[in-house]
């Protein structure tokens, strides 16, 4: 979502709005045009337009959803998928399969997306007000924990699940039973700032095609970028023991002993390729 803003916000950002299509029935009717741009920012998987008549376009792609940016003068043909379309004279950008609609007062974005905990990718990100927050409930599944929004916002499956395999912790684990959860903040954070430009995801250090990462894999049939987990590479132990199935992956290599953590073959930041150990 941060690079789906980044782009936004310069084909939109101090510009005149001289098209707003909004095709969701609750706001139709609403009409942005005239209104400049100040800047479309991302807020966990939220995105925020703002203009300077005090006016927010919020809206969340789920599962299915898309921005493409387009320039001005090219037609934008028919297609039911499309939810919205802001434009200027110089770009448009069309929204499609939005999961959220909606326009509001800026000063009511707090009521909307006010709930959600520190942004991985944000100016305020605080992984100690972040880690508080994971530990007010000790007794909830690290996995689930780590994708409640409250909690820190930007997380979703396919990052949930290099990061606990990275750190060797069993999703099932309670998150008062997981030893370094710092360290473990502290990577979800980097792998996201290190993927943040990019098209796609690699958490192997690897670029070629089915080596990009460990345990997250492409969907079928989902639009492009969407991943979802290998269970081969989770744990096949009970929830809670805190055990990976010992899986080879390409460059890895197997160190001495019995554990179930992860060491890095060499440094290349969060993009090393982790073995057993």
């Amino acid at each position: 979502m941060w690079r789906t803003a980044r782009r936004l916000h310069e084909a939109l950002a101090g510009r005149v709005l001289t098209r707003c299509d909004v095709r969701v029935p609750r706001f139709a009717t609403a009409n942005l045009t005239g209104q400049t741009v100040t800047e479309a920012i991302s807020r966990g998987k939220h995105l925020l337009i703002r203009t300077d008549a005090g006016v927010t376009v919020h809206t969340h792609l789920r599962m299915d959803g898309s921005w493409r940016v387009r320039p001005a003068g090219e037609r934008v043909p028919g297609d039911h998928r499309i939810r919205l379309i802001l434009g200027n004279s110089t770009w448009q950008a069309v929204g499609y399969l939005l999961g959220i609609v909606e326009i509001l007062p800026t000063a009511g974005e707090p009521a909307t997306v006010g709930y959600l905990g520190p942004d991985l990718l944000g100016a305020d990100w605080d992984p100690a007000e972040a880690e508080r927050r994971l530990r007010a409930d000790p007794s909830r599944p690290v996995g689930e924990a780590l994708l409640d929004q409250r909690n820190l916002a930007g997380i979703g499956n396919a990052y949930k699940a290099e990061t606990l395999f990275l750190r060797g912790v069993n999703p099932w684990r309670p998150v008062g039973e997981v030893a370094d959860l710092p360290a473990l903040v502290d990577l979800a954070q980097r792998l996201l700032e290190a993927n943040k430009e990019q098209f796609g995801q690699v958490t192997t250090g690897s670029r070629r095609r089915g080596e990009e990462t460990w345990v997250a894999t492409p969907r079928a049939g989902l639009r492009s970028g969407a991943r979802t987990v290998r269970p081969d590479l989770l744990s096949g132990s009970p929830p809670g023991t805190g055990t990976h199935k010992r899986t080879k992956r390409p460059g890895t290599r197997r160190s001495p002993g019995t554990g179930a953590s992860l060491v890095p073959v060499r440094r290349r930041g969060c993009g090393s390729r982790p073995a057993r150990r």
